[in-house]
């Protein structure tokens, strides 16, 4: 089933004006349909990735306040990665305690760690 509809569209990758033959065609050929999707996943990434920074960059003031700290809120006191972190405790540079679910750090153990 065919229709023999006609419309003068303007690609939105490259602005040459073409024929679509549906009312949903975007892009005049294959070319420009596999190029703009690359596109819209690099932005997706780059979109992505300043996003993760601006996470990283909150500081929570009260975290040197605190007696016992998280993984996440001990990586963003010392500066150090997660995986960095757990390696310390791992190797035994670095002594934290599992409640539960959870992995606390003491405030004694990390200024200990750098003595």
């Amino acid at each position: 089933m065919s229709s023999n509809i006609r419309i003068e569209k303007t690609c939105q990758y490259c602005g040459v004006k073409f024929i679509a033959k549906t009312t949903v065609t975007k892009f005049c050929s294959d070319n420009c349909a596999k190029r703009a999707y690359k596109a819209r996943n690099r932005d997706e990434k780059i979109q992505g990735a300043i996003y993760k920074e601006e996470l990283e960059k909150v500081f929570n003031p009260e975290i040197k306040e605190r007696d016992f700290l998280s993984i996440r809120e001990t990586c963003q006191l010392i500066g150090m990665s997660r995986w960095t972190i757990y390696r310390l405790i791992s190797s035994g540079k670095l002594i934290a305690h599992k409640i539960g679910n959870r992995t606390i750090i003491t405030r004694i153990d990390i200024n200990n760690l750098f003595k």
